[in-house]
């Protein structure tokens, strides 16, 4: 027998189950059928899976955007008890939603999703469009989430492609160039809606999602459990550590603030609203200032109070700790300072800046929205008072 190369070696290693000779469309469907079996036998039991229905979708697939499935869980079900359906949630004031949002990040997601519920609830009587094109047209839903909503919940055949998916699709695949280049976005949507099966598309795209999120993994994928791997070109040739092709990000800019706690004799906290449509838009926080330069943070402090127009008079104020938030776009490093308000001090009704409107809370309040960011400023201030 003659011997193999160290590189036929490797490959008969790696694929001790090679696939027959097959067409390009046998191979479509046998890989569809091995992945609908697997994922009939290995989902996760997650609560918007139980029913599928198009307002859980919705929810889950837009909560689910940058964020871990073990972190949405309990979200997804707080949010479903207290807004069950798109009527619901299109009638609450958009502070009760942004309450049950306070920890998830990524408010922007919180608003239109508000503002989804609301068209929907007005143009289409409160129910969710089947077709993906319809889906589209309505607020903050782009290509992925209409073809989440339109294949898993009404069962049509719609393809979709988010971050597991194009990893899934460029290993299969082989696939060398970057896959956020918009050839590659093109290429990888025409190579979903190819393996897209005509019988139950939604579950074929939650079983490609699944494999993503559990086997085919980012990092040191798990190819020998794998049910498609005898069909992976990127397998076959050892590139699957290799692939996909990511351009490297551009460095976060760090951001230096300071933030100003102040407690009234009721244990409330001053806290300002941000105006919508900025970062944080619509959520409460102790007032903060970017850009504190030379001065120190007590001293920057009175000048984010001044700039909203509370005058913190002489009263005492300290730097009590410090608070590091890294965002998509930014790191921020935040001076949280502590004091006791004058007894003058009134918050005002609106303001300018970065704010709307200032008022005594407490941020555990319903309808209160708090970023992490202002829950952790926050906890920095009580835990000194403490001591």
């Amino acid at each position: 027998m003659p011997k193999r190369r160290p590189d036929q070696l490797r490959l008969f290693q790696a694929s001790p189950d090679p696939a027959p000779a097959l067409s390009p469309e046998e191979r479509d469907r046998a890989l569809a059928q091995a992945l609908a079996a697997w994922f009939e036998r290995s989902a996760r039991d997650l609560p918007w899976r139980r029913a599928r229905a198009p307002y859980a979708v919705l929810v889950s697939e837009i909560m689910l955007q940058q964020t871990r499935v073990d972190t949405v869980v309990p979200y997804f079900q707080r949010f479903l008890e207290r807004f069950p359906d798109v009527c619901a949630l299109a009638e609450a004031e958009i502070d009760d939603v942004l309450h049950l949002w306070s920890g998830l990040g990524y408010y922007r997601r919180a608003r239109q999703l508000h503002a989804t519920a609301k068209e929907v609830a007005a143009r289409h009587g409160g129910v969710l469009p089947a077709e993906a094109e319809a889906l589209r047209a309505l607020p903050g839903i782009g290509a992925y989430t209409a073809g989440a909503i339109s294949s898993i919940a009404y069962g049509r055949r719609e393809p979709l492609v988010d971050g597991n998916v194009a990893r899934v699709l460029a290993r299969l695949e082989n696939m060398d160039e970057p896959v956020r280049s918009p050839s590659a976005v093109r290429r990888l949507w025409a190579i979903a809606a190819r393996l897209l099966p005509d019988e139950q598309p939604g579950r074929f795209n939650e079983a490609l999602m699944e494999l993503g999120a559990t086997v085919c993994t980012p990092r040191d994928p798990r190819c020998d459990v794998c049910p498609v791997a005898r069909f992976c070109v990127a397998r076959a040739q050892g590139r699957e550590q290799d692939l996909p092709v990511v351009e490297q990000k551009r460095a976060v800019p760090v951001v230096e603030a300071v933030a100003a706690v102040l407690r009234d004799g009721e244990g409330r906290i001053l806290l300002a609203r941000r105006k919508e449509g900025g970062l944080f838009g619509g959520l409460w926080e102790p007032p903060m200032v970017e850009g504190v330069g030379s001065m120190t943070p007590p001293a920057a402090a009175r000048r984010a109070f001044a700039a909203i127009g509370l005058g913190l008079g002489r009263g005492p104020l300290r730097e009590v700790g410090k608070v590091t938030h890294v965002l998509t776009h930014r790191r921020m490093v935040i001076a949280v300072t502590r004091g006791a308000p004058a007894r003058s001090l009134e918050a005002p009704g609106e303001m300018a800046g970065p704010y709307e409107k200032a008022a005594w809370l407490d941020p555990e309040a319903r309808g209160v929205g708090v970023s992490t960011l202002a829950r952790k400023v926050i906890a920095v201030a009580l835990s000194d008072e403490k001591d």
